[in-house]
């Protein structure tokens, strides 16, 4: 062993033996050290398990509220198609049909309310955008049109309403937009 090998080894030692005094010299110290690591983690736990209770809250709120969107999606076809079915009878055969053609009438149209009203009252509603202004987040813009009565950017025609699932699009109205009348051509070119 060479001469700086063997003080850099009694260093060691020497210092070795002065970090096993120092915690044995202040044990109160080192007690308040510990006590404030382990206060720590518990405030750290304590906060985590908020969070998670919160996170937990959330999800089992959104799972109540969106665990339908899925069945009610596929309803909604149902409903269109029993709309669509009281449109194609228009008022001149309503006037013209018996009494047995007309209750059937009454039976399809009493069904369809029931139904929206079943939807409704699971947190599914409908809303039909004729005038508002074109929001792409709830509106699919199926065409444009010219539209004297509606003013460029809103919705002129409704053509399918679309339905909310609480503060989410279950699906989206598909409208026909309001586009701005075209110029008019001059014989005149400008100078």
């Amino acid at each position: 062993m060479t001469d700086s090998t063997a003080q850099a080894d009694n260093a060691e030692i020497k210092t070795d033996a002065t970090q096993a005094e120092a915690p044995a010299a202040d044990p109160v110290a080192a007690a308040q050290r510990e006590a404030a690591e382990y206060k720590d983690k518990l405030l750290r736990t304590l906060a985590e398990m908020e969070n998670l209770r919160r996170r937990t809250e959330r999800e089992v709120t959104d799972a109540r509220l969106y665990g339908i969107a899925s069945f009610a999606r596929d309803v909604l076809e149902v409903a269109d198609n029993m709309h669509r079915a009281l449109e194609v009878i228009g008022p001149e055969l309503r006037e013209q049909a018996d009494g047995k053609i007309k209750s059937l009438i009454e039976g399809v149209e009493l069904t369809e309310r029931e139904l929206l009203k079943s939807l409704e009252k699971n947190g599914v509603r409908k809303f039909s955008p004729q005038g508002e202004k074109f929001d792409p987040n709830v509106h699919q813009a199926m065409y444009e049109v010219p539209a004297a009565d509606v003013s460029p950017g809103h919705v002129a025609q409704v053509v399918q309403a679309g339905y909310m699932i609480g503060e989410r699009v279950l699906r989206p109205a598909l409208v026909g937009v309001a586009k701005a009348a075209p110029k008019p051509v001059s014989d005149n070119p400008p100078n």
